[in-house]
């Protein structure tokens, strides 16, 4: 069977930033997950499809963590002055919708809704770090949002290979469709011409 797009995709990459894709992840390494991620990207602009770039951050003082009582907090870490800042890799264009984030996933508190429903999105391809964090609470919102789902599945990655296994393996599943990169770009319309 094929992959089928949506005529109007989004590619929505999670937390490619330098806090994060410095940390050693599995299946696949931060800095292929980059390098996919950034190819996606690239296919993505050429045929006019937009690309957020989604980031998590918080404020100096940590008030915008989320609450709660939780066994590890984030509050709680050190983060370097440029954790949250997107890696240069992916190329970033003027075009591109950049989404900060206070939380797991990108749809609460974040106007990526109203981002995409006001360019006419149905469908939106996932990828980044980490699979079971960020990438599976975006991939649970945007299903619960009516969207399309698809997660790029060498284009994600985790620090613990049993959740991103469980993730890509039990979760997605469920919530939309699981393809490759490769076969990602082959089911995207053709390129428009410039």
């Amino acid at each position: 069977m094929s992959l089928s797009l949506d005529e109007r995709t989004a590619l929505v990459l999670i937390d490619l930033q330098h806090g994060v894709v410095g940390l050693p992840t599995v299946p696949h390494t931060s800095a292929e997950i980059v390098h996919t991620c950034g190819d996606l990207a690239r296919e993505f602009r050429a045929r006019d499809l937009p690309v957020v770039l989604v980031r998590v951050s918080f404020s100096a003082d940590g008030a915008d963590v989320a609450p709660g009582r939780t066994t590890h907090s984030a509050s709680s870490v050190q983060r370097p002055d440029s954790w949250d800042e997107l890696v240069d890799e992916l190329d970033i264009q003027p075009t591109d919708i950049r989404i900060t984030k206070r939380q797991w996933g990108a749809f609460y508190g974040t106007d990526l809704d109203l981002q995409l429903r006001r360019r006419k999105i149905t469908g939106i391809v996932l990828g980044g770090i980490a699979t079971s964090i960020g990438v599976e609470s975006t991939a649970r919102a945007a299903h619960e949002h009516g969207y399309h789902v698809v997660v790029a599945t060498d284009a994600v990655a985790d620090v613990d290979l049993a959740s991103h296994e469980h993730s890509t393996g039990k979760i997605f599943p469920r919530l939309g469709l699981t393809a490759t990169a490769k076969e990602i770009v082959a089911a995207l319309p053709a390129y428009i011409p410039s």
